[in-house]
């Protein structure tokens, strides 16, 4: 199977493709059986909880092992002193390389002790045993495994996705000095402003409700049993949520008073104290001595939090070897196999560089004293080019911020429009409730993550789409970074959602790819690049909402997350402007009220109008790479 194997050095910033055979990515448990052994213990907190632990040991170390540790919601199992389970990806690699390996479910879920807390608060101050948290927790726990657990060298490292993400920075938080080495991996960082289940406020419907209707269940009493989600008997979501109605439903009809934290959610429709308290990113100072955060540019679930989390810890915690990793990946899909798809575009096998070269070397650097890999600090792969990128910042330095301007008759530009009389200057569509604009082009009963990179065509022969498109560029032209999008507009009612999508739109003369099963054309393929939706109540901070005055301009400006994306020659960019994205997105009444508790009359069709004058210009800011720049 062909693999990226290495850094071409010849070519500065570049990483290309080499052929090789791929290393074995999977243990079963026949294998860990015979090469560990495991046992299973609750480790005490300092405040008397107990959390349960398994801990699995090579059986033919010739020399103290560093400790893996991972925490986890989602169980450590299989349970048993006598069970084991399989490996795949790194964890298997680390298992090959005679790792110990230790899992535990954090407190409150599963066999752990202990009352469970979604994105616990992170505490500033500690005045005795009782005040815990998930740093406390972390820190109890390595401290325990490093006096009790024979054969370790005194070294441990820690690395979760998604939810685990979270609890792998946390640990990383006040570190206990036997932490070397972290790697956050598409970590949750706020649950209300861009990881999850809110997007600039807005709630992300598919998904809440679907994970809270499992997850979301109460856990009386230890247990080695997890909850399935709900099934909702049909496979068309948009339909399923359409009938479904206004939010108070998803407790009337469905989930009564068995799911707390959909309750808390629906409790809390501002970012006020509840909210803040569970924002993780003000709060990474003394992480260790290493940290390596990865994420996906096309994870549909937690793409805010890795690239915050780097961020906010270059700032807080300055001196240590702090690294970002992003690749074309879905949520966790850089864990294990080829990563060299997702829907209809393909970029070639990205998921055994980034484990053979980065990760893991990385790791038993810190851990073992294995070579250092030299990471850059920020490996991202270019798509568009489908190269691996290496730069000294991110984002890159030789970056210039360019807009482009929505133009009269469906045009985009980076010159700003000019001073015209008489002509209008600004676009129209009418955004019912009642027929939202759908995320997807086919049916599917949840949030796809194919949608990242979908097709857009099917949305922009839609009457309440707006649809910009640029002429088709003669040379490549590479955006890096984050994307401002600043709207001027207005509505004939008193709220409304703004969402709005950069597209790459492929020639016409674009070959089918080979073997093509799905049938996909691709010549015009309109690929979303970026997408995301700001709910304009918040325009003015999402502690104050504030309603539209119906017909009066207002200007709408957020920050989609950062891309690496090249539009090639003989492509276009598109933008594209709609108010509902169902049921990615819950539906605005598009009436000042509150959309939790929204009734049924409270959804209103309105006129929406998008300004594209020379006072009042809509854009949306890109950072151009300079050729050469930033490597």
């Amino acid at each position: 199977m062909p693999r990226i194997s290495r850094f071409l050095p010849a070519i500065a910033g570049v990483l290309v493709l080499l052929a090789g055979p791929a290393p074995a990515q999977e243990v079963d448990s026949l294998w860990v059986r015979e090469h560990y052994a495991k046992r299973e213990v609750l480790v005490p907190m300092r405040d008397g909880v107990r959390l349960h632990t398994a801990i699995y040991t090579p059986k033919d170390a010739a020399a103290p092992r560093p400790i893996l540790f991972r925490r986890s919601p989602y169980g450590s199992g299989p349970y048993g002193a006598d069970r084991f389970g399989g490996a795949a990806g790194a964890w298997a690699e680390f298992m090959r390389a005679g790792y110990i390996m230790v899992q535990q479910d954090v407190r409150g879920r599963y066999l752990s002790e202990g009352v469970f807390e979604d994105v616990r608060p992170q505490r500033t101050r500690y005045a005795g045993p009782a005040d815990v948290d998930e740093s406390t927790d972390a820190w109890d726990a390595i401290d325990w495994l490093v006096r009790n657990v024979p054969g370790n060298n005194g070294r441990v490292g820690m690395y979760g996705v998604s939810y685990p993400g979270f609890y792998t920075i946390t640990a990383g938080i006040n570190a206990h000095p036997a932490l070397r080495v972290i790697s956050p991996q598409a970590p949750v960082a706020d649950w209300f402003v861009g990881d999850d289940f809110h997007h600039n406020g807005a709630l992300y419907l598919a998904h809440a409700f679907h994970f809270f209707s499992g997850f979301g269940r109460p856990r009386p009493a230890p247990t080695t049993q997890g909850k399935p989600g709900m099934e909702i008997g049909t496979p068309d979501g948009y339909r399923f949520f359409l009938e479904l109605g206004p939010l108070p439903n998803v407790k009337a009809r469905f989930f009564g008073d068995s799911i707390a934290f959909w309750d808390r959610m629906m409790e809390h429709p501002t970012y006020d104290a509840f909210w803040q308290a569970r924002n993780l990113l003000p709060h990474l100072r003394r992480l260790p001595p290493a940290v390596l955060t990865v994420g996906g540019w096309f994870d549909a679930e937690d793409l805010y939090g890795p690239l915050n989390v780097y961020a906010h810890a270059e700032r807080q915690s300055p001196g240590i070897a702090n690294h970002l990793v992003m690749g074309p990946w879905d949520h966790g899909g850089w864990g294990s196999g080829p990563a060299d798809q997702l829907g209809d575009v393909r970029f070639g096998p990205t998921g055994p560089f980034y484990r053979d070269s980065v990760f893991l070397p990385f790791f038993r650097h810190h851990l073992e004293d294995a070579p250092d890999p030299r990471l850059a600090e920020a490996t991202v792969f270019e798509t568009g080019t489908n190269l691996w990128r290496r730069y000294a910042t991110w984002p890159p330095r030789g970056v210039r911020r360019r807009s482009l301007y929505l133009r009269e008759g469906g045009g985009l530009a980076f010159e700003a429009p000019p001073a015209l009389r008489g002509a209008a200057a600004y676009d129209e569509y009418v955004s019912d409730p009642a027929h939202p604009v759908p995320h997807i082009g086919w049916i599917s009963p949840e949030m796809t993550y194919e949608h990242m990179v979908a097709d857009q065509r099917f949305a922009a022969t839609r009457p309440d789409v707006l649809v910009y498109r640029g002429e088709a560029l003669d040379a490549d032209l590479t955006v890096a970074g984050p994307i401002t999008v600043t709207l001027h507009v207005s509505t004939s009612g008193t709220d409304a959602d703004w969402v709005v999508k950069l597209i790459d739109v492929y020639p016409d003369s674009t070959s089918d790819p080979e073997p093509n099963p799905t049938g996909v054309r691709l010549g015009g393929y309109q690929q979303l690049v970026r997408g995301e939706v700001f709910r304009g109540r918040f325009r003015n901070g999402f502690d104050r909402p504030e309603p539209f005055v119906p017909g009066r301009p207002a200007r709408v400006e957020y920050v989609m997350p950062d891309v690496n994306h090249t539009f090639r020659r003989g492509h276009r960019i598109m933008v594209q402007v709609q108010s509902s994205w169902f049921p990615l997105v819950d539906r605005n009444p598009q009436t000042f009220v509150d959309i939790y508790h929204a009734r049924a009359e409270d959804f209103r069709a309105a006129t929406q109008r998008v300004y594209r004058s020379a006072a009042l210009p809509s854009r949306v800011t890109v950072g151009v790479l300079e050729p050469g720049g930033g490597r």
